[in-house]
């Protein structure tokens, strides 16, 4: 009666209690619970670098758009200055015409006063020297000196 399945039977029972002697059911239970134990560390660990990168990325994306508010803050201050200077040079050149304009009529103006004293200095010299030779011609020389004086007075008083 000592078949081949008793031996099986007797074999297996043998190497259970073997097994169970060895502790391998506790071993496995170990060995699965540090791999679950390492598994988890390794889930905490993916979750804890997913939130850095999600806090990087949103420092990222807040850095970027302080750079482009302060670049296009840049660019609008210069736009300003820009603006500024062209308005400061258009100033500049409408001041500078206008002295140069005002310069050239002091100019004119200058020269017209100097035209006018000396054509009136010329009539003067002219009426003197043709009043002179009348009255030499029609009075003594004693006369047309003092006539002469008195008329180079008068013409002098106007003048000044």
């Amino acid at each position: 009666m000592m078949d081949a399945t008793f031996w099986a039977t007797v074999a297996l029972v043998i190497f259970l209690a073997v097994v169970i002697y060895m502790k391998v059911p506790g071993m496995l239970s170990k060995s699965l619970d540090t791999r679950a134990d390492r598994i988890r560390s390794e889930l905490e660990d993916a979750r804890r670098l997913r939130e850095e990168a999600q806090q990087l990325l949103a420092e990222f994306q807040r850095k970027r758009k302080e750079a482009e508010k302060e670049a296009a803050d840049i660019v609008e201050a210069a736009r300003h200055e820009a603006e500024l200077l062209v308005a400061e040079a258009e100033k500049k050149t409408e001041e500078y015409v206008a002295r140069r304009a005002a310069l050239a009529e002091q100019k004119i103006s200058q020269a017209e006063r100097d035209a006018i004293s000396e054509v009136r200095a010329s009539a003067v010299d002219l009426a003197v020297e043709a009043a002179r030779s009348l009255l030499a011609a029609k009075v003594d020389a004693k006369a047309g000196a003092d006539l002469f004086k008195a008329s180079l007075q008068e013409v002098k008083s106007k003048l000044n």
